[in-house]
């Protein structure tokens, strides 16, 4: 997806944007390269080993910088400037995933020296454009925001439950019959307060939230 795309894509209260798959971008600047990736992520968990591998795979090249960003409230975040300079690689990286207003991605840019000093606005601008060009280069996409809820319920109720799920197009999982029922739910986040109120009008019903992501 193009740069001009992205702006272009529906972003309601309920939604984020994020990048589809692994992309790839470079950038050259008197004899140094910085390679760029640019990889979805949803978790801390993932972080470590991506940096590694990277890590590995360039063990030749004298910088690994790096900046994340994650959850739809895009309150997560690191910019590493892997002895660099202080604020001349992590947050040029970092200030591209946030002028794309997008989450859940891990950029990393690999530099090779080519010999010659960049200056603090040379390295500043090397880092900014490869992140730029790793983004460019990747497919944009909107993601849902949903509410995931455990329901507990008595048989004699299965009915009235059953008739909401289908009303508001709830996504089941891990259902349960018998005299006690149970199944996991999930629905968009803008639907919360209309789905629970419905719910509240079944007796003896119980709702345990999981997660919102």
């Amino acid at each position: 997806m193009f740069w001009h795309e992205v702006s272009s894509l529906m972003v309601s209260d309920d939604t984020y944007k994020t990048i589809k798959s692994l992309s790839q971008g470079s950038y050259k600047e008197k004899g140094s390269r910085f390679i760029a990736y640019a990889s979805p992520v949803s978790s801390l968990e993932e972080i470590k080993p991506i940096l590694d591998d990277y890590r590995k795979k360039y063990y030749d090249a004298k910088h690994h910088s790096y900046a994340y960003l994650i959850g739809f409230e895009r309150s997560v975040w690191r910019a590493n400037d892997d002895g660099e300079p202080s604020g001349t690689a992590g947050k040029p990286i970092l200030g591209q995933i946030n002028s794309f207003g997008i989450t859940n991605i891990l950029i990393v840019v690999i530099r090779y020296f080519g010999g010659t000093l960049l200056g603090t606005s040379g390295l500043i601008n090397a880092y900014k454009t490869a992140a730029y060009e790793a983004i460019i280069n990747a497919e944009i996409i909107a993601c849902t925001i949903k509410n995931y809820y455990r329901i507990e319920f008595d048989y004699s109720s299965i009915n009235n439950v059953m008739k909401i799920l289908k009303d508001e197009n709830i996504d089941q999982s891990d259902q349960i019959f018998g005299l006690d029922c149970s199944i996991n739910i999930s629905f968009r986040l803008s639907a919360t307060d209309n789905i629970l109120k419905r719910f509240s009008g079944i007796e003896n019903i119980k709702l345990t939230i999981i997660g919102t992501h």
